[in-house]
């Protein structure tokens, strides 16, 4: 029976790339490994699979008696509902440390870099294991959507040097050229209904015991979602109530003026004010520099919580 390797709920680039190409390193070291994801996938993942010529990984919820490797996250709310009855093997992520635990010991890659897939290319380095051209590709687009093409305040030059070695590994040339081909597609949202916008990358994270939602969705220009914005909101409600959440943040980030506008609802707005030092307006406010949920977002909300 092979083992597993899962992302998040609602699996971004990074998710599923990281799967993908970790489940090759294990399966070449040995040991039968195979990609899984937790949910659907966005238009800019299915362009990255597509340009490289894979197929989606298995849509698999349930891992009780399963063994898997948890990627691109470590918080029990992010991962599988039965993760308790799986035997998790590793954890390669490059967020906070969560709240995931075991009973076993496991082998662990957490550093604090751009994106996950930087991390796993460090292990392929560190096992001698040549990266396939296809894979190497997918690698370097996932790096490239996790640091906004090396805007991000979490971008490293790990990140950077990485890119450049997968993209010479790939044959790509221009990489910055195929990554904002990539960003182009990642910002069409016209004719997309508002509940999928906002779980196109969603996470939810516990703090202080209380559940905050917190959606990115990035765009090369603000403009185009203007008049989706009341609908962006409206959508915001329902999916606090329906998850009985304390919160539910979403940042519309522009990538070409970096910053964030954040549309707002919580049973305690100030809470918000105070992580950020802002006033909202009409439950909305933007604010410069802001591209990163993990670095940016999530740090200063949980201490605001606190």
């Amino acid at each position: 029976m092979p083992n597993y390797v899962v992302g998040h709920k609602v699996p971004d680039s990074d998710s599923i790339c990281s799967a993908i190409a970790l489940s090759y390193l294990k399966t070449e070291l040995g040991e039968p490994t195979v990609p899984a994801r937790l949910g659907e996938l966005s238009p800019e993942t299915m362009f990255i699979l597509d340009r490289f010529g894979f197929e989606k990984p298995e849509l698999k919820l349930s891992y009780a008696g399963e063994s898997l490797y948890i990627v691109d996250h470590s918080d029990r709310v992010q991962g599988p509902d039965d993760i308790d009855d799986a035997t998790i093997l590793g954890i390669i992520d490059h967020h906070k440390l969560g709240d995931i635990t075991t009973s076993t010991p496991l082998e662990c890659w957490i550093r604090p870099v751009g994106c996950t897939n930087t991390i796993i290319k460090m292990m392929y380095d560190f096992e001698g294991i040549e990266i396939p051209k296809d894979i190497a590709g997918a690698m370097m687009m996932a790096i490239l959507s996790d640091t906004v093409l090396f805007k991000s305040p979490t971008c490293t030059t790990a990140d950077k040097k990485c890119v450049e070695a997968l993209a010479e590994i790939a044959g790509i040339e221009d990489y910055q050229e195929l990554g904002m081909d990539m960003f182009k597609v990642k910002s069409a949202v016209e004719g997309t209904p508002a509940r999928d916008l906002v779980l196109r990358d969603f996470k939810d994270f516990n703090m202080k015991g209380q559940l905050v939602g917190i959606g990115q969705l990035e765009v090369i220009d603000l403009a185009m979602l203007d008049e989706m914005k009341d609908g962006l909101h409206a959508d915001l409600q329902s999916l606090k109530e329906e998850g009985n959440r304390h919160s539910v943040i979403l940042l519309l980030t522009d990538i070409m003026k970096e910053g964030s506008e954040l549309l707002v609802v919580s049973d305690d707005t100030s809470v918000i004010e105070k992580a950020f030092d802002v006033t909202l307006t009409e439950n909305r406010v933007w604010i410069d520099g802001i591209l990163s949920r993990k670095k940016q977002v999530v740090p200063p909300l949980q201490d605001s919580f606190k």
